[in-house]
């Protein structure tokens, strides 16, 4: 689980590696629970259930490592085309995720956000959103985006569709949307772009995760099925970020922290 007590996170023990070389913020793709399942003999839904584990496991792991953000792809807006008993056991995983484990990330320090689409989303989890983000508003030590019901795309059209709305009535002229525009009517325009993207399974693609935000993104794909994602497999996602040169399309690297690409910059920033 998360912590042994309820300090917060002051007493995160500090990685032993360059804060320089450490990303801000990773997205995680966490691929492949059904697949661990199946080559195993066990039924799919055992393959979500061990991939909590591995959730609590990465979460406390990036406390440590005093990362300061970290997205999941929870559940995509695609997820719903899955069979409806597994839908049913996910959004069930999701219920017991925040009734079981709120208290303790509260107790750590961590701050959850959720981003995506309320409709058609259960009224006892939008809820349960509601009442984990109220909770935890105030923390500071790490933030954890779950993107449920979540798709890059609506995310976008989304964004676009209230410019339009705001050209509409006057308030802006169409020829001066710019991607700062764009990305600050995203889901959540206060939080940095990533730095790190690791999707577990070894395929090779975002699926919508992230599109915009990733534009200059470093991605790591590992061989392994979420289930066995450990502190073993994020150091190796770490160190390979860590070799990576970050240019941001100039000739040398870019500050550690620049701003958020396509944001308008953040309040006093």
């Amino acid at each position: 689980m998360m912590r042994d007590d309820n300090k917060q996170a002051d007493d995160f023990p500090a990685p032993q590696r360059a804060a320089a070389s450490s990303p801000r913020h990773v997205g995680i793709i966490m691929d492949g629970n059904g697949r661990w399942a199946t080559s195993r003999g066990f039924p799919r839904v055992e393959g979500h259930r061990r991939g909590v584990e591995a959730l609590r496991r990465t979460i406390r792991i990036a406390g440590e490592y005093r990362i300061s953000f970290v997205t999941i792809y929870a559940f995509s807006a695609e997820n719903w085309r899955r069979p409806a008993q597994e839908v049913s056991y996910l959004l069930g995983l999701l219920r017991r995720f925040i009734r079981n484990d709120l208290a303790e990330l509260h107790a750590s320090g961590v701050r959850v956000r959720v981003i995506g689409s309320r409709e058609n989303v259960p009224p006892d989890i939008i809820s349960l959103i509601t009442d984990a983000e109220e909770m935890t508003k105030a923390n500071t030590n790490m933030t954890l985006v779950v993107a449920f019901n979540y798709g890059s795309r609506q995310e976008i059209a989304d964004a676009a569709r209230k410019l339009a709305q705001q050209a509409v009535r006057g308030e802006i002229d169409p020829a001066a949307i710019d991607p700062a525009m764009i990305g600050a009517n995203l889901y959540a325009p206060d939080i940095p772009d990533p730095d790190l993207i690791i999707r577990t399974s070894g395929e090779q693609r975002l699926s919508n995760f992230l599109m915009w935000q990733a534009a200059y993104a470093e991605f790591v794909f590992l061989p392994i099925h979420w289930p066995d994602f450990d502190r073993a497999a994020f150091d190796t996602a770490l160190a390979e970020f860590a070799a990576r040169d970050r240019r941001f399309g100039a000739l040398s690297a870019a500050p550690a922290d620049p701003a958020p690409v396509g944001r308008a910059a953040l309040t006093g920033s």
